[in-house]
């Protein structure tokens, strides 16, 4: 066993005892809480790696579901990092302040760190200590890596079931978690639903932080939190459901909306491990980013959302109208687009990863004629087919697509021509399911067969819950697809329903 391996499992069972106060204690996470009380509620986090540095996060919140129960007062939080789980070897430390205006969040840029290494940390205010956090920097820029290994998730309802998937990721061993969107969900109270929401539909900075504050109660959630770094980015539910940047799903008034845009933005901010860079300016907020991961991979990471035009068709799946095919519709906008076409141009990795939220390939959902997702790339067909051809021409090293949204795993060929099976394939692409949303799933839908005899470049579809767990070295990529029988209670075993590998330098998925 490796001391790395060996480190892990000691601190997969040390934060496991930790955990397991939290769940069998279940007012720790609820609004039972006592103000005054313990305000690491909400746990830890890390995330956006560097090689010499990374993110650490907390918020205080002694009343997490009440407005965090904190004055409205400025608060001091020491830090520190060390190079051991019992905190010993502390090797930097420092204090942020954590201020009412942001809800008393904490967000550390860490840096001067050795690259390609474990390390942990902690906060403490007052006589108050923070779970220890565990984190890893990424390798140098241009250091040879031979393996990469994460996990990708999305779309996590909490009243549609328990994060069983979180509890099961825990035990993986992984150097980072990406989460591609639908960290909480907007909507009020549904009943007889395993889990409830903690309000009517939200609206208010107040409602978005307290929605926030009980996803981020979730003991399975907060541990694999505090076992990993994460690279985060949003979908529609963070804010409003398929909403097309400034416009409402309900085409409520724009002045409100963009009112409603900037409180959601500002509580994902709050709740998340981002860097300054990111912080929200009213109602926009710079999302897309670059990472990368020695000479093996480069994350772009993308924003789905905030730049795109309308849905075209009145979305929904529709035949492709003429909007759909329009060359003034877009999902990136302009300048994010020519920063991430850039970003690929320049690329000198191996794997080239574009973390994002909507389904790229091009599937046909008819059984009568042709139908597609308005919301997808397929209701904007000249901007996806730039960007393949973009792939294509300039031929970009092994293009992997991670996507979330759909509720359901698939894996798919990225084409230059999706209606000709014998046109070059230019990429992969791996859907992952939801960790919750649509409740306990199947694994049988007779919409499947119909699926890939009218989408010859489809090689799996499944319905359960679950993950993506991904290993990636510079010969080969595979993505595993691990997933649980239900989640409309807590315990299901965790499986692996199928696995799939792209070879480097030859594009398309072929079975494990």
């Amino acid at each position: 066993m490796s001391g790395d391996e060996a480190l892990r499992r000691t601190f997969l069972a040390r934060t496991g005892q930790w955990l397991a106060l939290t769940l069998a204690s279940p007012s720790w996470t609820l609004a039972q809480q006592k103000p005054g009380d313990d305000p690491f509620t909400l746990g830890v986090a890390s995330g956006d790696p560097t090689p010499d540095g990374i993110v650490l996060w907390t918020r205080l919140a002694p009343d997490p579901l009440n407005g965090g129960g904190m004055p409205r007062a400025a608060v001091e939080v020491d830090w520190q990092v060390a190079a051991d789980e019992g905190m010993r070897r502390v090797i930097q430390r420092g204090r942020a302040t954590a201020t009412p205006d942001l809800a008393h969040a904490v967000h550390v840029e860490v840096s001067g760190l050795d690259p390609a290494r474990w390390y942990w940390y902690q906060f403490k205010t007052g006589s108050h200590l923070s779970p220890v956090g565990r984190t890893r920097t990424a390798p140098g820029a241009t250091n040879p890596l031979n393996r990469l290994s994460f996990a990708f998730a999305s779309c996590q309802h909490y009243e549609q079931g328990f994060y069983t998937a979180y509890q099961h990721m825990a035990e993986e061993d992984l150097d980072l978690v990406v989460h591609l969107g639908d960290y909480i969900y907007e909507g009020g109270i549904a009943r007889d639903r395993p889990r409830l929401h903690n309000g009517p539909e939200i609206m208010s900075l107040a409602d978005y932080r307290n929605r926030h504050a009980l996803y981020k109660t979730d003991a399975n959630m907060q541990r694999v939190h505090a076992l990993f770094p994460w690279i985060v980015t949003w979908d529609d539910h963070e804010l409003d459901n398929n909403y097309a940047a400034e416009i409402a799903e309900d085409n409520a008034p724009r002045e409100g909306f963009l009112e409603r845009r900037a409180n959601a933005y500002q509580a994902y901010y709050e709740h998340m491990p981002l860097r300054r860079t990111s912080m929200p300016q009213g109602s926009s907020m710079q999302l897309y980013r670059r990472l990368a991961f020695g000479d093996l991979a480069e994350f772009s990471v993308l924003d789905t959302r905030q730049y795109r035009t309308d849905q075209p068709c009145g979305d929904g799946n529709k035949p492709q109208c003429a909007e759909a095919l329009s060359p003034q519709g877009g999902v990136l906008g302009s300048e994010q687009e020519r920063w991430f076409l850039d970003g690929l141009q320049r690329s000198q990795r191996r794997w080239n990863i574009i973390a994002q939220q909507i389904l790229m390939a091009k599937i046909d959902r008819g059984s009568d004629e042709p139908l597609y997702s308005m919301d997808q790339w397929s209701g904007y067909e000249v901007a996806r087919n730039r960007i393949l051809r973009f792939l294509h021409e300039r031929k970009v090293a092994n293009p992997v697509v991670l996507t979330g949204d759909i509720h359901s795993n698939w894996a798919a060929d990225l084409k230059a021509d999706f209606a000709d099976p014998k046109s070059p394939t230019i990429g992969s692409e791996f859907v992952g399911t939801s960790i919750t949303s649509g409740g306990d799933g199947s694994d049988s839908n007779p919409q499947a067969a119909a699926a890939f005899s009218r989408n010859p470049h489809l090689h799996f579809y499944n319905a359960q819950r679950g993950y993506v767990r991904c290993a990636v070295t510079p010969e080969q990529w595979q993505s595993d697809y691990r997933v649980v029988d239900y989640v409309s209670k807590p315990g299901s075993p965790v499986k692996t329903r199928a696995s799939f590998v792209v070879e480097a330098g030859r594009p398309g998925i072929q079975k494990a």
